[in-house]
């Protein structure tokens, strides 16, 4: 869950419109929620113009349409402190509590974007936040598994996402440092939280040409997002993408694994 994104971007704009004034009647609804997905389209908007900005960096001039179609649906301003839905499509990670946030669209997108996830993947995330990245993936993949150690956010997302309908979400409480065994191995994995180095758990659950997306780097040294990627006969490559800064990747005690 990324506290802030590093790069410096010119022409970004970091604040979007507020979110609708308080809905009464069935009209005034409709148009609460033409406008949330007024603000959905011009984050979509600002994505593509940012991913144009660091494609020197990432290597993409552009994102999937898939990933964007997911961004353009997925109602982020449900994944927010009410208080924070006024900027829930601000293009900046938020507060979600018990010093956690919700991650930056932008970076989001590229997360998703690198997994290259195709319909019907098993998907692992480590870091389940308010559930928003979760969901994403449950649009790219057939089946996506979470992990997240703060009991009640797992508690919390567990159940918003069973509201909004997310019945391919897997979602469980404990160390996501040692992935999820039982249903190994997974066509893609992502860290949403930085450990010191790549967990080697996960290195033995991804499949075989599986792909694995982990910002990685103390708090005081900085951190880097990396592309993992196991070709067919196991060997590993790696590529550095951008330069970021994530909340760390706990143990129960509260220590950056």
């Amino acid at each position: 869950m990324p506290l802030f994104f590093m790069r410096t971007l010119r022409n970004c704009v970091l604040a979007l419109i507020g979110a609708a004034t308080p809905a009464g009647a069935g009209t005034a609804q409709a148009q609460g929620q033409d406008a949330f997905e007024l603000q959905r389209k011009r984050m979509v908007e600002e994505i593509a113009a940012l991913t144009r900005e660091t494609r020197v960096d990432t290597g993409r001039a552009s994102l999937s349409e898939r990933v964007m179609g997911a961004m353009a649906k997925v109602p982020r301003h449900e994944f927010v402190p009410a208080l924070e839905r006024r900027n829930a499509y601000a293009n900046r990670p938020l507060p979600i509590g018990r010093g956690q946030t919700i991650s930056q669209p932008f970076i989001v997108a590229l997360m998703s974007d690198l997994m290259e996830v195709k319909p019907g993947d098993r998907v692992l995330e480590i870091g389940t936040g308010s559930g928003y990245q979760a969901a994403l993936l449950a649009e790219l993949a057939g089946t996506v598994y979470t992990i997240e150690i703060v009991e009640p956010l797992a508690r919390e997302a567990a159940e918003r996402l069973k509201r909004l309908g997310y019945r391919n979400v897997m979602t469980r409480t404990g160390d996501g440092y040692q992935g999820w065994p039982e249903h190994a191995p997974f066509d893609a994995i992502m860290v949403t939280a930085a450990p010191r180095e790549v967990p080697q758990p996960l290195m033995d659950q991804l499949k075989p040409g599986g792909r694995l997306v982990v910002p990685v780097g103390g708090q005081a040294a900085g951190q880097s997002l990396l592309l993992i990627e196991k070709q067919p006969d196991g060997k590993i490559s790696r590529r550095t993408i951008l330069a970021v800064r994530f909340v760390p990747l706990t143990d129960k005690s509260g220590r950056q694994q």
